[in-house]
């Protein structure tokens, strides 16, 4: 039996030093014994008049901040995979992010990936490196069928992965690659259609995901394919599911760290 469908997709601050504290209390005194011996020197003596105050030096105007210079410029599209590795590299460091930059096409993958979620459609076909390792399992209790722990247990090195990502540091390689997404989305999207938006629609489809505490129960079905038991979860759209197959920890990982990242790259409201 195969899995419901569809299948795819600091070190402790030390003690702080106790000298400034010493010293502090040093001045303090000096100051004191320095003021007593001033009025008492000074008993029944008019005060002198002070000095007048100094005039304050003239505050320099605020310069405004020098501009940044602008960064290398974009390769082509078809040659924009050394250039992304570089950047997306700085969003994580877990291993497993490694690899799935080893493959080619990642600008387009990604902007493909979003386009298929965003429609509700499973990103299997451009992202098969997420796929899990290992045979989808079930268990059987009182008659009722639960998908196994095992089965969402491979999703987890996925699920690190998503969630080791650096957000600011994903805004700012997002920014900078944006130009290049613009475009591979160009290819596929019909006109007049934003890029901001459909990623924007893609990741509230995955927030708006109902994931359910407890057990997942199926049911075997004609054919090769396990269904969800309750209703409600197996009207859900292939990406949807997909991301329930991920197991309850899992998908809240994920559903949180996306949350952060809508906010982060200053997507659009999703449109409804």
């Amino acid at each position: 039996m195969s899995d419901p469908q569809p299948s795819v997709p600091p070190p402790q601050p030390s003690s702080p030093s106790r000298k400034p504290l010493v010293v502090a209390v040093s001045v303090l005194g000096v100051v004191a014994l320095g003021t007593g011996w001033y009025i008492l020197k000074n008993k029944g003596e008019p005060p002198s008049t002070p000095p007048p105050p100094a005039a304050a030096a003239p505050t320099p105007p605020a310069q405004p901040e020098a501009p940044q210079p602008p960064g290398p410029p974009l390769p082509a599209l078809d040659q924009s995979d050394t250039r992304t590795r570089e950047l997306a590299g700085a969003m994580s460091t877990d291993p497993e992010l490694q690899k799935w930059l080893a493959f080619e096409g990642l600008i387009r993958r990604f902007t493909a990936a979003s386009a298929n979620i965003a429609e509700g459609e499973s990103p299997r076909a451009v992202l098969p490196f997420l796929a899990p390792q290992g045979a989808f399992q079930v268990v059987e209790r009182n008659g009722r069928t639960f998908i196994a722990p095992e089965s969402f247990a491979r999703y987890d090195t996925v699920a690190r992965a998503l969630t080791s990502l650096d957000t600011q540091a994903t805004a700012t390689t997002y920014k900078a690659l944006k130009p290049l997404v613009d475009q591979a989305f160009a290819e596929i999207a019909p006109p007049g259609q934003r890029f901001d938006e459909t990623l924007s629609r893609a990741i509230q489809r995955m927030l708006d995901t109902p994931v359910p505490e407890g057990d997942l129960e199926v049911v075997d079905t004609p054919g090769v394919n396990y269904a969800y038991a309750a209703p409600e979860l197996e009207q859900l759209s292939a990406a949807q599911k997909h991301l329930l197959r991920m197991g309850p920890a899992n998908a809240r990982a994920l559903q949180a760290k996306l949350r952060e990242l809508h906010g982060a790259l200053g997507l659009p409201a999703a449109g409804r």
